[in-house]
């Protein structure tokens, strides 16, 4: 066999073939509108792209340290301070790829054949997939509209076993815009308390939240917390800087920087040497204003596309507290999402992304990352979509 066992593991993400396949049926004339995609919409500020153009006018452009910079590390660790409450060291922080990355590299250096891994449905796609290829087992809690998507301590404790090795936390949550308040946190930190079990904690729509919501850092919630805690961020999608590949991870067990330090040595090495340079600018708060105006425009676009798809006689959705996605419920038309979202693009040309690709079918997720004359369109024809199947 020409591929490797680890390889065939893995599965396509449902996001990106949705997105291609939208793409696609639009480069051949097909009349299409997308809420496929995981990214905003909006530019990245100018302040940033300045800082690039700076960097390569004054030669920025060697390799550097595998980790990053000196310098971006020291503007991260003065950001989780300030924002989050969190006191890591720059050399508790290693620089990679993307958040994609920051968890890829995590799991290959801590999960070992048979480890089991505790992740909350609905997940991000890739979650699973990477606990897969680095021989690991996914252990998946099932939430609901319910509990707003969130896990339950109760639930966290029944899923731990001799062989779990980490829980996986996503606030606010793509796909689902759930959001876990402070005590929300303190009752699983609780459920943690005694145990070796580590916490990747996802942090990368923390600046994306609604209804006056605040947003807290797992490993903030107390000393044993941010010990067992790696805190994964970025900037991809709180400062629109998608392309840029710009994602972190902190830590203060030295053993697992270091072995992460190696595992990068040995792949990607450091990152562009352009992007570390402009993203301390975001990293400093110099374009705070950029990414507020950002959010409450985002908060608009939820308000609309929440009171559009309520409306639909069979469709609930229930009102993220933060980031751009709406998890919505079509089990009392369809429960196979698949079929379902293949239907709708086709017939109605409309993309989103079938729940299954979650872990939780008879949903879709829906990106409002677009503007609203764009999500009244799409949900129009959503609408009528549904009408047709009724008949």
């Amino acid at each position: 066999m020409l591929l490797s066992k680890r390889v065939n593991v893995l599965s396509e993400s449902l996001t990106i073939a949705i997105s291609s396949l939208a793409r696609d049926l639009k480069a051949s004339g097909k009349d299409v509108v997308s809420f496929s995609a995981g990214e905003p919409d909006f530019d990245t500020p100018q302040k940033i792209k300045d800082a690039a153009i700076e960097a390569l006018n004054k030669g920025v452009t060697k390799y550097t340290a595998v980790e990053g910079t000196i310098d971006c590390r020291k503007a991260i660790a003065n950001k989780l301070k300030r924002e989050n409450g969190l006191d890591y060291k720059p050399s508790d922080i290693v620089i990679n790829v993307g958040a994609k990355h920051s968890l890829f590299n995590l799991f290959q250096a801590v999960i070992d054949e048979g480890d089991e891994v505790i992740i909350p449905a609905p997940y991000w796609v890739t979650y699973p997939e990477i606990v897969l290829y680095s021989g690991g087992k996914p252990v998946f809690i099932e939430t609901s509209d319910e509990s707003s998507f969130k896990m339950t301590p109760a639930q966290l404790k029944s899923a731990i076993t001799p062989k779990t090795k980490m829980v996986v936390i996503t606030s606010p949550s793509n796909p689902t815009g759930a959001v876990y308040t402070k005590s929300e946190l303190e009752a699983l930190a609780e459920v943690l308390k005694g145990t070796d079990i580590l916490v990747a904690s996802d942090e990368m729509y923390e600046k994306l939240l609604y209804d006056g919501s605040t947003f807290t850092a797992t490993a903030s919630i107390s000393k044993d917390m941010f010990d067992r805690t790696i805190t994964i961020n970025g900037l991809s999608k709180s400062v629109a800087m998608t392309g840029w590949r710009f994602g972190y991870l902190a830590s203060n067990n030295k053993e697992l920087i270091d072995a992460i330090n190696k595992l990068q040595s040995q792949s990607t090495s450091n990152i562009n040497s352009i992007t570390q340079y402009a993203a301390i600018t975001a990293l400093n708060g110099d374009v705070d204003s950029d990414i507020e105006a950002m959010r409450v425009e985002f908060e608009k676009r939820r308000n609309l596309a929440c009171e559009l798809l309520n409306k639909i006689d069979g469709v609930s959705v229930v009102k993220p507290s933060g980031a751009f996605y709406l998890f919505v419920n079509i089990k009392e038309i369809e429960n196979d999402s698949m079929k379902f979202c293949k239907e709708l693009l086709e017939i109605a040309g409309v993309a989103v992304v079938p729940g299954i690709g979650f872990g939780m079918d008879g949903y879709f997720r829906f990106s409002f990352a677009t503007d609203e004359a764009t999500i009244i369109d799409g949900i129009q024809r959503i609408e009528k979509f549904i009408s047709s199947k009724k008949k």
